[in-house]
């Protein structure tokens, strides 16, 4: 057997050389040390010295498949993937426990493919899989994402087969590789056929129909649940808070899981900062912020990140910046919050002025959030030169290669503030084929400036690449090609509007209401 660090496996012990410790003299002996080592905590790091001894003394051999399934473990205990693989691969016919052990192994330290690897290899080797085999399969298929949830309809015909009796962890895992491929169908059948539906398996549902703004299937789910805990509250919340139509719902079932004797966590405050913001309410935002204050999550980075957030899409960017300023600790997600706080409430250069000090400092890196909110900032002063800058810097500073978002925000900036031509020389430019905000980008500065042969080239490729889903890109055309006296244009693209069932945008208000208290 190859082992790492150069060690060759002998056949067999003969007469041991007097170095090997008499400890180690017999497997029962051997696999007591190794017992002992595993049981250690935290581990004690023998791992190799020990594999050493073995391999000398004959007694890791190949056929010694107890000591060897030990070793593999210790191994994986101290850390060491490549020397618990090489034991793995050294047993001739590896046990069912060994697969089991390197699998989770490799899950453990987000090896993904590899653990999956190794459960196809069993399942292809014996045909049988335990519970805990299904078990991580799914989980691999979960976080893989996996297209078409073929792993999850495979072990679900095993578990058909083979699982006499309904296990709580295969379940959920088997509802929530469902949920992860995208074939909530698939979940609700297998959740409605389980006798008994556990709280973890019933919040992989619940969040799935989330996702999918299937809120009324959820709160179903919810309601059904005879058992609640933090974590299906938390879904509800989380869900809610995705959407400014559905955002007063999550603030009521903060309220309800208060009620039923929940504390609100960290996900819980999050989830309802982010629920505030949408629904701009300053009043609601004090009280949760009041309340975070009280529990013992206030200074965390997340909650402080989501308060800057809250108060700035709110309009209090004083209290934002208060927030900030305060927070003992900051990361990429507080500092790009910032300066997108500034840059939405029209303070610009405050924006720029974060930006360059978060640039001047070691322990913080730019992302392309952070770049797309400069951006924004620049194109609503006209900041072109300064834009371009910050532009030129994502690959030149930062290797960061910039989205499609950031090329519509600068042919955005350069449309209205440089010109139109040198905008769609821009979009030209661009490496790989632009997207239809690009586009709308373009038409919208020909539109702002009157360019009519830009505009249609920009429109023709709005068109094409979001035939209804851009109703004020079709208006913006029409508009052009009426400021330029082109009637028959103008009947050409409402024609088309009805073709293809395009309607206007209608116009909406929305103002603040009085808002309940968020504590009864």
């Amino acid at each position: 057997m190859q082992q790492s660090n150069g060690l060759q496996s002998r056949p067999h012990a003969g007469s041991l050389p007097p170095h090997v410790p008499r400890h180690l003299r017999t497997a029962a002996a051997v696999a007591a040390a190794l017992q002992g080592l595993i049981d250690a905590s935290p581990p004690r790091r023998e791992s190799q010295t020990l594999h050493a001894q073995l391999l000398t003394s004959g007694l890791g051999g190949a056929a010694d498949l107890s000591v060897n399934v030990k070793l593999l473990v210790l191994h994986l205990r101290c850390g060491s993937l490549h020397n618990a693989r090489a034991v793995f691969d050294g047993m001739p016919k590896p046990t069912h426990a060994a697969h089991n052990y390197l699998a989770a192994g490799y899950f453990r330290r987000g090896h993904l493919r590899e653990a999956f690897g190794v459960v196809r290899r069993l399942a292809a080797s014996t045909g049988r899989l335990d519970v805990f085999t299904l078990s991580m399969a799914l989980k691999l298929s979960a976080a893989l994402a996996l297209p078409g949830a073929v792993v999850a309809r495979e072990v679900h015909a095993r578990v058909v087969r083979t699982v006499a009796e309904p296990d709580e962890i295969l379940s959920a895992a088997l509802v929530d590789a469902y949920v992860k491929s995208g074939s909530l169908g698939y979940a609700q059948r297998a959740h409605a056929m389980m006798p008994v539906r556990s709280v973890v398996c019933s919040t992989a549902l619940l969040v799935g129909c989330m996702n999918e703004g299937m809120f009324r299937d959820a709160e179903a789910i919810f309601e059904s649940m005879e058992e609640k805990d933090v974590v299906a509250y938390n879904a509800m919340v989380e869900g809610y808070s995705q959407t400014e139509e559905t955002a007063e719902g999550s603030l009521e079932v903060y309220k309800a899981m208060q009620r039923a004797g929940f504390r609100p966590t960290l996900s819980t405050f999050v989830s309802v900062l982010g629920a505030c913001s949408l629904l701009s309410s300053p009043e609601l935002s004090e009280q949760v912020h009041c309340q975070a204050i009280k529990s013992s999550l206030f200074g965390d980075i997340k909650t402080g990140s989501a308060l800057v957030d809250m108060y700035a899409k709110c309009g209090q960017v004083e209290d934002s910046r208060r927030v900030f300023d305060h927070m003992p600790e900051r990361n990429v997600v507080t500092w790009t919050s910032m300066i997108d706080g500034y840059g939405k409430n029209g303070l610009s250069d405050e924006a720029l002025q974060v930006f360059g000090e978060m640039r001047r400092r070691p322990d913080v890196r730019p992302n392309h959030a952070t770049f797309l909110s400069v951006l924004s900032a620049c194109a609503h002063a006209g900041l072109l030169s300064l834009g371009q800058e910050a532009f030129q810097s994502m690959e030149g500073e930062y290797s960061l290669r910039p989205r499609m978002e950031h090329y519509a925000c600068m042919v955005d900036l350069l449309g209205r503030f440089g010109s139109v031509r040198q905008a769609y020389d821009f979009v030209r430019g661009i490496p790989t084929r632009p997207n239809s905000d690009v586009w709308a980008a373009l038409l919208g500065a020909a539109t702002l400036h009157g360019d009519v042969e830009v505009a249609d080239v920009a429109a023709r490729e709005v068109f094409e690449l979001s035939q209804a889903g851009r109703p004020g890109a079709y208006m913006a055309f029409s508009n052009t090609l009426a400021a330029a006296g082109k009637w028959d244009g103008v009947h050409d693209v409402r024609e088309m509007m009805k073709r293809r069932g395009v309607l206007k945008d209608a116009a909406c208000s929305w103002i603040g209401t009085d808002n309940p208290p968020l504590v009864d």
